[in-house]
């Protein structure tokens, strides 16, 4: 037995009551403070932390704070406008009056109801109403949300065993990052160590080895709730292909009025040349589609170049330093097509490209899949919380009692003692925290 379950059996031996949010807490108010003001006192060194809406978040000195209301005192802020969310926090901080705290006298009861209020996150974001664009709770919807509240010793371990939970899930996403990050840094390197051939090797302009070098229309295109999907930077993925999941369309003679050299071809390779700039992408298929003018298109000569070469020597660490030079302006940088056309590659012979394309390649499906692989492996570990704390719809349509067998504990777990303990509290917390609408639950 788990001393979280001895402390159920000893201390709850006739359930747990549930109380409404502001029967419990106290509420705390924010500063009336605006975007600009913000953005005129914020200081990276400031003492103290101010929230605004969504992720925003500054550090500022308080004597440059306006009217400032400062929490001095472990609370959990309600993010109650746009990304809807609940955020815990210990230091000096304030926030936006949009918005709303809660703490109480004991610091494991306000960590307690953090956990609380991030397990039900969910019911929050559903209860938000449109106001404009943005979603938005308003202040009863959490004053009148009834939270269990078992003794304090119950409190403590759960809030234990959950911090270390939390503790864990940051550690492996550090690591996860970290090997992601090293795993890239380490293709650029011998990318970029493969790619600077002998002084001998020909150089030329992307324009002397390209039958046309072009951008996207720079019409607005035409709507369609079908037709030719229409690709902008943001369709354009980390490992550098195209997501054609989330696209609007264009009608089908919009598309074939496009002079030829603004249709993307097998074999073509696009490049962002504005705001986001230096991205390139290399079609490999005859999938039909338009683009922004924000990304050029550029039509290798392939009895000069490789095109697959010429995409890889276009995501080179060199090349990138041509890009950087070239882009003018200063709150969009952008990068001209002649400017393009007159950056500068070394072009071997074709059989040396192909061999140097055949080495890259490798390298590539490498990193793209260690790109999909670790993001995808952080996100399934994220989630294994997630998974435990919805059981209640599967497992618990009323409440059986707080019996899991062991083979429950450990799915998807390490068989280590300290995770059993973790997810034992997790299960507990689905148990406790899942009947908002019962003002009693027995463990019987």
């Amino acid at each position: 037995m788990t001393k979280l379950e001895q402390l159920i059996e000893e201390l709850c031996p006739n359930g747990v009551e549930f109380k409404k949010i502001k029967d419990v807490f106290q509420r705390l108010k924010g500063t009336p403070i605006t975007a600009g003001k913000m953005k005129e006192i914020e200081n990276p060194n400031g003492e103290i932390k101010i929230f605004a809406g969504g992720k925003t978040v500054i550090n500022a000195n308080e004597a440059d704070i306006p009217n400032a209301n400062i929490t001095r005192v472990p609370a959990v802020l309600v993010q109650s406008r746009g990304v809807i969310d609940v955020v815990y926090y210990e230091k000096p901080f304030t926030f936006k009056n949009e918005m709303w705290a809660y703490t109480t006298d004991n610091k494991t009861t306000v960590k307690y109801l953090y956990y609380v209020l991030k397990n039900n996150i969910q019911h929050f974001r559903d209860a938000a109403s449109g106001m404009g664009s943005l979603p938005q709770i308003s202040l009863p919807v959490t004053e009148e949300f009834y939270v269990p509240v078992p003794p304090l010793p119950v409190q403590s371990e759960i809030v234990r065993i959950l911090d270390n939970f939390t503790e864990l899930t940051a550690e492996l996403t550090a690591e996860l990052t970290a090997e992601l990050t090293a795993r890239k840094q380490q293709y650029a390197h011998y990318r970029d160590t493969l790619l600077k051939l002998d002084n001998n090797v020909p150089s030329y302009t992307l324009k002397d080895v390209c039958l046309s070098i072009a951008d996207g229309d720079h019409m607005p295109p035409p709507k369609a709730d079908s037709g030719v999907p229409f690709i902008t930077i943001s369709n354009i993925t980390e490992t550098k292909q195209i997501d054609f999941s989330n696209v609007m369309y264009v009608p089908r003679d919009y598309y074939d009025k496009l002079a030829d050299k603004r249709k993307a071809k097998q074999d073509d390779i696009l490049y962002t040349v504005v705001g986001s700039f230096g991205i390139p992408v290399h079609i490999s298929n005859k999938t039909e589609f338009v683009f922004q003018r924000h990304i050029a298109i550029l039509r290798p000569n392939q009895e000069m170049i490789v095109p697959r070469y010429m995409y890889h020597i276009m995501q080179s660490t060199k090349f990138y330093k041509q890009a950087d030079k070239a882009a003018k302006g200063a709150a969009q940088r952008t990068i001209g097509l002649s400017s393009l056309g007159n950056m500068t590659i070394p072009v071997p012979s074709i059989e040396e490209q192909e061999r140097i394309v055949a080495i890259l390649d490798r390298f590539d499906t490498l990193c793209n899949d260690i790109s999909a692989g670790l993001p995808a492996e952080i996100e399934a570990r994220q989630k294994q919380y997630e998974y435990y704390r919805d059981k209640n719809s599967v497992l618990f349509g009323k409440f059986v009692g707080f019996v899991l067998t062991i083979a429950e504990l450990y799915v998807c777990a390490d068989s280590s003692r300290r995770t059993g303990n973790i997810f034992c509290a997790m299960i507990f917390c689905i148990l406790l925290f899942s009947f908002p609408n019962r003002s009693l639950i027995s463990f019987a």
